[in-house]
C-alpha cells in the first residue's frame, strides 16, 4: 500500500555545534529517516514516528537550534511511490552490507569453521534485525539477505538438499506466485517453468506465500522452491524436475554467480542481464512487464548457447 501521510522534520542548529549535529545524525540514521535536503528528513505518518520526531525537535531547540515538525500528503517535485522507492533503496543499500559481510564469512569459514564463526555471525544477524525495524516499505533486498544468514548458519555445512526429483506434468495449469520487483534469479526461474515445465505457467506476486495460498511459492523465505545449500532457486529448480539442457546449465551459473555474488563460477555475462532487470524497474516497468521483457532476454541468450 502507498503511504498517504508523510512526517517532515525541519532543523537547523549553530554550525559550530559539530556534536550536536552528529548526535542528531546519528539518531535520524537510527530511525530510518530519509534525508530530503541538508537539514530535512522524512519518515511514514506514524503515532511512533511523530513521537520520534518530536523529542528530536524538542533536542534540536535544546541546542540552541530551531526546529519544525509538519505533517503532509504530497512533498513538491516528488511523488508518494517515489518517496517510498527512495526509502528502499537506502534499505537496499544497508542490506548488502549484511550480505557482503557475510559473503566473506561463508568464505573464510568453506572449508574449516574458525573460532569466531558463531559470534560473527550473531553480528551480522543483529544487523540485519536492525534494518528490518527501519525497513518500512518492505525492500526486495530482505529476502536476499535473510537466505544469506540461512545459507551461512548451517545449509554449508549439513548439505541440506534441495528434494526429490519431481514430475513436471504433475506442475501443469498452476500458479506460481513470486515477490514483486523481480530480479535475476526469479526472472529466471519464471523463464524456466514456461520454458521447460508449463508453457502457460501464471505468475503473480505478492510480499507473502500467504497472500495466495493456492498459488505455488518460489524464491522466498522457507518455501520449497527457493535457495537450498550453496544453490539459488534457478538451480533448484533445475536439479528437482531434472532439466538437462547444457544451455540451461551455463543460465544456471551466471544466474548463481550474479544472485549470490560469490564468483563461484566465474561467470560474469549474468550482472548484466541483471542489471537491465533492476533499469527496468526504475523506469517503472510492472513486475508483468519485467517478467515478460526478460523472458526475451532469457530466449536468445539460450539460442545463443544453444548454438555454440
Amino acid at each position: 500500500m502507498v503511504q498517504s501521510s508523510w512526517l517532515l522534520l525541519l532543523y537547523g542548529l549553530p554550525t559550530k555545534q559539530t556534536a550536536e549535529r552528529v548526535s542528531l545524525w546519528r539518531k535520524l540514521k537510527k530511525f530510518g529517516a530519509l534525508q530530503l535536503k541538508t537539514s530535512a528528513y522524512v519518515l511514514p505518518d506514524q503515532p511512533a514516528h511523530f513521537e520520534r520526531f518530536q523529542w528530536l525537535a524538542k533536542q534540536v531547540r535544546d541546542d540552541g537550534g530551531e526546529a519544525t515538525l509538519i505533517r503532509v500528503s504530497e512533498i513538491e517535485g516528488v511523488t508518494n511511490e517515489e518517496i517510498a522507492r527512495m526509502f528502499n533503496d537506502a534499505r537496499a543499500l544497508d542490506y548488502r552490507g549484511v550480505m557482503k559481510s557475510l559473503a566473506r564469512l561463508i568464505e573464510r569459514n568453506r572449508k574449516r569453521r574458525q573460532e569466531s564463526f558463531r559470534v560473527d555471525l550473531d553480528r551480522s544477524l543483529r544487523r540485519f534485525n536492525e534494518i528490518r525495524e527501519i525497513d518500512y516499505f518492505d525492500c526486495p533486498n530482505a529476502h536476499d539477505a535473510q537466505m544469506l544468514l540461512k545459507r551461512a548458519g548451517g545449509s554449508l555445512k549439513t548439505g541440506t538438499a534441495a528434494g526429490p526429483r519431481l514430475d513436471r506434468k504433475k506442475f501443469l495449469g498452476k500458479t506460481w506466485l513470486t515477490r514483486p520487483r523481480p530480479e535475476i534469479d526469479r526472472v529466471g526461474s519464471a523463464w524456466l517453468i514456461r520454458k521447460f515445465i508449463d508453457s502457460k505457467a501464471r505468475f503473480i506476486f505478492a510480499a507473502k506465500p500467504s497472500a495466495n495460498p493456492r498459488a505455488i511459492p518460489y524464491d522466498m523465505f522457507e518455501v520449497e522452491f527457493t535457495h537450498h545449500g550453496e544453490d539459488c532457486t534457478f538451480e533448484t529448480m533445475v536439479k528437482r524436475f531434472g532439466i538437462r539442457d547444457r544451455a540451461v546449465q551455463s543460465i544456471a551459473e551466471m544466474i548463481h554467480d550474479a544472485d549470490l555474488e560469490d564468483e563461484k563460477f566465474q561467470r560474469p555475462e549474468g550482472f548484466g542481464l541483471d542489471r537491465i532487470f533492476k533499469g527496468w524497474a526504475r523506469l517503472g516497468s510492472s513486475d508483468w512487464e519485467i517478467l515478460s521483457n526478460g523472458f526475451k532476454c532469457f530466449d536468445a541468450l539460450h539460442a545463443a548457447l544453444r548454438a555454440k
